[in-house]
């Protein structure tokens, strides 16, 4: 059920689904890599990554009706995407809780590909891994490098704080985070069906 809270917007999969099924007038944007969109995405929805929305906001708002439902790994980045289309007059975008994996959990069409860890773990294995890093080589090196720990800790209080994540950004571009062929702006956009 699509449910309105002060700063999010939320459609549970089960009404995705229910949408889908009765061919409901809607356009599903898939605001994550194109990396990411070829491990796993939704049947029937357009990947325009969130750097390119934010760039091309709106131009991507022009071509967009106004049932629209932005999906992600977690909600995040489906979100910042909303505000942005918000800003430019499409103040109707739903996001989908849960994301791709939810809907998928929850029995939805999900087309899958070459199968990699998406970007949430990948930051998460890597702060872990640096945290236990930087107090290891504390204790055996130099007492200054739990700096290094902190650091991190401080990285990720100012992650949750603002609702970016920086590590994330860098992770990204990482070579395995690429997809075969990663989208244009028009291509993104162009794909996008014009809506009503």
């Amino acid at each position: 059920m699509a449910s309105n809270t002060s700063t999010v917007t939320a459609l549970d999969p089960e009404t995705l689904r229910d949408w889908i099924s009765r061919h409901e007038d809607l356009i599903i944007v898939d605001v994550r890599s194109a990396a990411e969109f070829e491990t796993m995405h939704i049947q029937g929805s357009y990947n325009v990554p969130l750097p390119l929305l934010s760039e091309h906001t709106d131009e991507l708002a022009e071509r967009l009706g106004q049932r629209v439902v932005l999906v992600c790994q977690s909600g995040v980045r489906a979100e910042q995407a909303r505000q942005r289309l918000n800003g430019a007059g499409i103040d109707t975008a739903l996001v989908l809780t849960g994301g791709v994996p939810g809907f998928a959990a929850a029995g939805g069409t999900v087309v899958r590909g070459a199968q990699r860890w998406d970007l949430e773990r990948q930051v998460r294995l890597t702060a872990g891994s640096l945290v236990i890093a930087g107090l290891l080589a504390g204790k055996l090196i130099s007492p200054k490098l739990r700096l290094l720990a902190g650091a991190i800790g401080t990285g990720l209080t100012f992650s949750a704080a603002t609702n970016t994540c920086a590590m994330g950004n860098a992770l990204s571009k990482m070579p395995w985070n690429k997809a075969a062929s990663e989208p244009t702006a028009a291509a993104a956009i162009n794909q996008v069906p014009a809506g009503n």
